[in-house]
């Protein structure tokens, strides 16, 4: 029984995390983009935010978080907020001219990690999603004769989950062949992920629950 509840939920898990959304294209177009080392960094704040959520639902915290509507109105402001900015960003990417992502790498700015890592830590954290999805996975979870240890199997199978996925992006969309793909059609793929973003961020600002 405790075999097949933890496959359950690491098969929930694992479907939400490889589903397309905001992080994943995020990953994608930073490996391509800037290679695999700034896409790893971004992965590692992706993960760093996902566990944030995971320790306060598996401690309850975020549970009684969201019975606020206020707290949870006031993370999807931000959040929507931060999105569009993201969107912003990535339509102001696409028309630049291609000469800037044609010309030696001497001529580009190093990639600042910290802000990249800051990145993937905000699109978790201001994600109402994961609060919930978090909050459903540990619902799944609960069991009054839990095993000890049984906590710590869930947060940290997930995390290893979400490692293997989206790291997985970050190496796949860092190959040789996605970079030359990318500067083929590096103008559309950052209108496709401006257009993920906008969407994602006003879907939250004017969702009602």
């Amino acid at each position: 029984m405790i075999a097949s509840q933890l496959a359950l939920i690491y098969g929930t898990y694992l479907i939400a995390t490889a589903s397309p959304g905001p992080s994943n294209m995020a990953i994608m177009a930073t490996a391509m983009r800037d290679g695999r080392l700034p896409a790893l960094v971004l992965v590692a704040g992706v993960i760093t935010g996902s566990l944030f959520w995971a320790i306060l639902a598996a401690t309850g915290i975020s549970a009684v978080l969201s019975t606020y509507a206020q707290a949870l109105f006031a993370i999807k402001i931000f959040g929507g907020a931060y999105l569009l900015y993201l969107a912003f960003r990535a339509g102001k990417s696409a028309l630049k001219p291609v000469s800037d992502f044609t010309t030696p790498d001497a001529g580009r700015a190093t990639p600042r990690y910290r802000s990249i890592y800051r990145q993937g830590i905000l699109m978790h954290v201001t994600n109402p999603k994961a609060i919930l999805s978090w909050i459903a996975i540990m619902s799944l979870g609960f069991r009054e004769d839990a095993p000890v240890g049984w906590l710590p199997a869930i947060i940290g199978g997930c995390a290893v989950l979400g490692v293997i996925v989206f790291g997985g992006y970050a190496v796949l969309f860092s190959t040789a062949a996605m970079i030359a793909l990318y500067a083929r059609v590096r103008r559309w793929f950052e209108v496709m992920l401006s257009a993920v973003f906008a969407l994602a961020g006003l879907k939250l600002l004017v969702s009602q629950s």
